[in-house]
């Protein structure tokens, strides 16, 4: 009887603290949501950005959250699949891999300000890229690498040893078996870590304000060339994002509805990652189910 009120006792206290969890984060979402959603209307989403008056739209660096948020996955993905499923299926047990394991992990935790400083000074100095959308993405696919690897490593161990084995048996070689197998296997938890790593990336601000910059020039979307810094395609052009035109309001505060522009930046924010987040999940099980041709 002891044992089974301490198990109720225990129980109630794992209830009480998840409850608290999601309570907390329910009031932060809907304090959010209802302190930024009474500004956010058609003009705010697609106006342009004002730097001393009134009535300022968010559109251009919307634009820029969504292209440099596309920028960063093109090189951090193909980066961290590369050394999640070396990690996994080639590498040698040794001091080398742990070694190499062990310096993931440390950079997994830097602050995003010291990523930041040191995107400056090699993408933005030493490469001369300046404050532009490929120093940003850069600098964000160094804070992003080694948890996606970390994470892609992880997926692709946890899938049981019995699925290579059936890969193998079949003829398939070492390569096919993980590309056929393995991975289709391991995406739910694959895209998972890219959706993870997606929202630091459209949520993040302190590395981007010494690499992507902190002005919005107007966009020509009739200039297409990639190199021109109006082209709304080009990767050489300073763009401020989201994030940081919500700090960017906040700390200069020459705006007179400063206040209601950084609390509807901050709910669009919010929107627009959960809005990600869940059709991610949902694309990551649809593969999952054609790849693998679950029920």
């Amino acid at each position: 009887m002891h044992a089974k009120q301490i198990n109720k006792l225990m129980t109630g206290v794992l209830y009480t603290i998840a409850g608290l969890i999601v309570t907390i984060l329910t009031a932060l979402l809907l304090f959010i949501l209802l302190r930024g959603l009474p500004h956010v209307n058609w003009q705010f989403l697609t106006g342009k950005s004002s730097s001393y008056q009134a009535g300022g739209g968010i559109g251009i660096q919307l634009y820029n959250s969504f292209f440099l948020l596309v920028i960063t996955l093109l090189i951090s993905v193909p980066l961290s699949m590369g050394a999640g499923i070396y990690l996994a299926e080639y590498a040698k047990k040794g001091w080398l891999t742990n070694f190499i394991r062990t310096c993931i992990e440390i950079l997994s935790s830097l602050p995003s300000v010291v990523v930041g400083l040191f995107g400056y000074l090699i993408f933005v100095v030493q490469f001369e890229y300046g404050f532009s959308i490929i120093s940003g993405a850069l600098a964000l696919t160094v804070f992003n690498l080694p948890q996606m690897t970390r994470t892609i490593e992880d997926s692709l161990r946890n899938v049981h040893h019995t699925q290579r084995e059936a890969g193998l048996a079949l003829g398939l070689s070492r390569w096919e078996s993980v590309v056929y197998v393995v991975i289709p296997e391991a995406l739910p938890g694959i895209v998972t870590g890219i959706v993870l790593a997606s929202g630091r990336i459209f949520g993040e601000a302190a590395a981007l304000i010494y690499t992507a910059g902190q002005s919005a020039p107007a966009l020509d979307w009739s200039n297409w060339n990639v190199l021109s810094v109006t082209s709304p395609i080009s990767i050489f052009r300073q763009a401020e994002t989201l994030a940081v035109h919500i700090w960017k309001v906040n700390s200069e505060g020459t705006i007179p509805d400063a206040i209601q522009v950084s609390t509807g930046s901050a709910a669009v924010l919010l929107i627009f990652i959960l809005i990600f987040n869940l059709s991610a999940r949902y694309i990551g099980k649809t593969l999952y189910k054609k790849l693998t041709s679950a029920e």
